[in-house]
């Protein structure tokens, strides 16, 4: 039997599936939000495969995405887009939501929470 510790987030959530689960939760919200709407393209898919193949990548598992797309360069993919605090504000409170919704560890969803906060943050260029 495996050691707990000795296993990635990737494998504790259940892998992939929960991933692609966590995304396809997040872009419904998404999709109906006035605010982030309008940043996105007119199709959410392609947008929604990446970033759970990003996800899963960043927390342990294959390497797909960087295989397919090279190194995530997070903040320039998102530099051509207007990210402000409210912005910045409405996508973590949906990813949020997303994680709280995937029923995982509360330690598991404490460390994701922590990391999608700093990432939103992250992509702040604006200051409104």
């Amino acid at each position: 039997m495996s050691d707990q510790a000795d296993e990635s987030v990737y494998q504790l959530v259940g892998g992939l599936e929960w991933f692609h689960e966590l995304c396809d939760r997040f872009y419904q919200r998404v999709a109906a939000d006035e605010v982030l709407r309008p940043l996105y393209p007119d199709d959410l898919e392609p947008s929604r495969h990446w970033l759970a193949l990003f996800l899963a990548q960043y927390w342990g598992g294959p390497e797909e995405y960087s295989t397919s797309r090279g190194h995530p360069r997070l903040r320039m993919r998102h530099m051509h887009l207007r990210v402000g605090v409210n912005e910045r504000d409405r996508w973590y409170e949906h990813m949020a939501a997303a994680v709280s919704e995937g029923r995982i560890d509360p330690e598991i969803e404490e460390q994701m929470l922590e990391y999608f906060s700093m990432a939103a943050t992250h992509l702040v260029n604006s200051a409104e």
